[in-house]
C-alpha cells in the first residue's frame, strides 16, 4: 500500500510536466521528499502503463538526459518519437539541450 501511495504521487507530478519539457527520476524523488528513491520513481513509471490513464512518462529521463526508460514503451523508438513529437530533439538516446529543457518540480510546484 505504501508503494501504491508513492506511485500515485509520482504520477501526479509527472502529469504536470509541461509539454516540451523533461525532468528526471531524481528530481521527482527529491520533490516528494524521498531523494534516494529515484529507482522507485522509475518503477512507478514502468507500472504507469497499466493505470488506464495517460501519464507522460516519456518526459522523465535520467540525470544526464538519457532515455534510460525507453525499453518500457513497447518499441525501441517510442519514447524518442513521443519526445520528438513535442519538438524535443534526441540524439543517441540523449535529450539535446537537456539543461535548457529541464523542468524542476521543486521550483514549479507547490507542496
Amino acid at each position: 500500500m505504501k508503494n501504491k501511495d508513492f506511485f500515485e504521487k509520482v504520477y501526479a507530478v509527472v502529469r504536470q510536466i509541461p509539454h516540451g519539457r523533461v525532468t528526471t527520476y531524481g528530481a521527482i524523488a527529491r520533490y516528494l521528499g524521498s531523494g534516494k528513491s529515484a529507482r522507485v520513481v522509475g518503477w512507478a513509471l514502468n507500472q504507469s502503463f497499466h493505470t488506464g490513464t495517460f501519464i507522460p512518462a516519456h518526459r522523465v529521463v535520467n540525470r544526464k538526459g538519457m532515455l534510460t526508460g525507453k525499453h518500457y514503451f513497447g518499441f525501441e523508438d517510442t519514447m524518442k518519437q513521443l519526445l520528438e513529437n513535442e519538438d524535443i530533439e534526441v540524439i543517441n538516446d540523449q535529450v539535446v539541450r537537456f539543461r535548457e529543457l529541464f523542468w524542476d518540480p521543486a521550483e514549479n510546484l507547490n507542496k
